[in-house]
C-alpha cells in the first residue's frame, strides 16, 4: 500500500478531531455584551416587579446590564413578537405572565408568532388573583358581591389587564360559575387597571395579590377573597374563592422565562442554572413572599410540560365562558 494513501485519511482525521476540540460553544463567552429582558406588559404590575429583581441580580452575577425593556399592547403579543423575532442569541428575552405564551393563542385569529417555537427557560413564581372591588362598593363578601351582581345584571364594570389575559379569564369563569354577567373594561396591564379601580371607575379587578395587597390594607380597595387553592399568607384571613360558594375555583397568575426561537441548548441551560440559583436566594424569596409570589424556578423541561398543560386548562376556560377572540 502506499503509505502516503494510508496517511491522508489519518492526517485528516487527526486535523478534524484537533478543529472539533477547538469548536468552542456558544454559552462560553456569554454574556458578553448587555441582555435586555422583554415585558410586554406596563411598568409598575407584578409581570415587571418581578423580572427587575432578577435582572438586578443577573447583572451582579455576570457583570454585564441586564435591561428591562416595556413594550407593551394587545394582550402581551407586541412584545413577545418583538422577541420572536429577535436574533437567537440570548441577548434579548422574554418574561411574561400566562397570556402570550398559553392563552393568546386561543384568542387572536392571526398572531404573528407561535408561542410554541419560544425556548423556555424557567418559571420565576406564581401568584394568586384576588377577587378586588372598589371601596365604595356596598358589599363585604364574595356571597353578597355575587347577589349584588345577579342584581346588576350585567351593568357591573370588571377591568382586565387586556383581552385574554388571566384577569379576564378569571373574571370570566367567575361569572360563569357565580351564574353572573360582568361588562368588561379592557386595560393596558395592571397598573392602568388598579389606577381606575381605586379612582372608582370600574367596580372590580381580579389582579394578582401582590399588585392589590397594599391598596387593601391602606383602605382604598377591598380583597373579598383570594382564588387560590390555599389562603395566602400575606391575607391569612380573608378566604379563597372557594371556600366562599364556588367550591373548586382556582386562579394563579405565573411570570415565565423564555428566548427567541432557535437559542442554542447551552445558553438556554445557562440561563436556567443562573435564574434558578437567583431565585432559591433567601433575600429574593424574601422580595418575592413581599409581593405575594412562591417562588418556582423548575427546569427547561419541567416548564415546557408545565406551560403545555396551562395551555389545555385555559383553553378549556375559555371555551366553557364563551370568551370571543379577537
Amino acid at each position: 500500500m502506499n503509505p502516503r494513501i494510508f496517511c491522508r485519511p489519518l492526517l485528516a482525521s487527526v486535523l478534524i478531531g484537533t478543529c472539533s476540540a477547538g469548536i468552542a460553544s456558544p454559552a462560553d463567552s456569554y454574556p458578553s455584551k448587555p441582555i435586555t429582558i422583554v415585558v410586554p406588559f406596563p411598568a409598575g404590575g407584578t409581570a415587571d416587579v418581578l423580572p427587575r429583581i432578577v435582572a438586578q441580580k443577573l447583572s451582579e452575577k455576570w457583570g454585564q446590564p441586564v435591561v428591562i425593556q416595556n413594550r407593551t399592547g394587545a394582550g402581551g403579543n407586541i412584545g413577545t413578537d418583538y422577541v420572536a423575532k429577535a436574533t437567537p442569541d440570548g441577548y434579548t428575552l422574554l418574561v411574561t405572565p400566562p397570556a402570550p405564551l398559553a392563552i393568546n393563542k386561543k384568542l387572536y385569529k392571526d398572531l404573528p408568532f407561535d408561542p410554541e417555537d419560544f425556548e423556555l427557560i424557567t418559571v420565576l413564581a406564581s401568584v394568586p388573583n384576588v377577587l378586588a372591588v372598589k371601596s365604595s362598593l356596598p358589599v363585604a363578601s364574595t356571597q353578597a358581591f355575587i347577589k349584588y351582581a345577579r342584581e346588576k345584571g350585567g351593568s357591573v364594570n370588571v377591568a382586565t389587564q387586556g383581552n385574554g389575559t388571566t384577569s379576564h379569564l378569571t373574571a370570566a369563569m367567575f361569572a360563569e360559575q357565580a351564574g353572573a354577567k360582568f361588562t368588561f373594561v379592557p386595560y393596558r396591564g395592571t397598573a392602568p387597571a388598579l389606577t381606575d379601580l381605586v379612582g372608582g371607575q370600574v367596580d372590580v379587578f381580579f389582579d394578582n395579590i401582590s399588585s392589590m395587597h397594599s391598596y387593601h390594607s391602606a383602605g382604598k380597595t377591598k380583597i373579598l377573597a383570594v382564588a387560590g387553592t390555599n389562603r395566602s399568607p400575606l391575607l391569612p384571613d380573608v378566604p379563597t374563592i372557594s371556600e366562599s360558594g364556588l367550591p373548586g375555583f382556582s386562579a394563579t397568575t405565573w411570570f415565565a422565562a423564555a428566548a427567541p426561537p432557535g437559542t442554542a441548548d447551552e445558553i438556554i441551560q445557562k440561563l436556567n442554572t443562573a435564574i434558578v440559583d437567583i431565585l432559591n436566594m433567601p433575600d429574593v424569596k424574601k422580595q418575592f413572599l413581599g409581593q405575594g409570589a412562591e417562588v418556582v424556578g423548575q427546569s427547561p423541561k419541567e416548564t415546557g410540560e408545565f406551560i403545555a398543560a396551562e395551555r389545555v386548562r385555559w383553553k378549556k376556560v375559555i371555551e366553557q365562558a364563551g370568551v370571543q377572540p379577537n
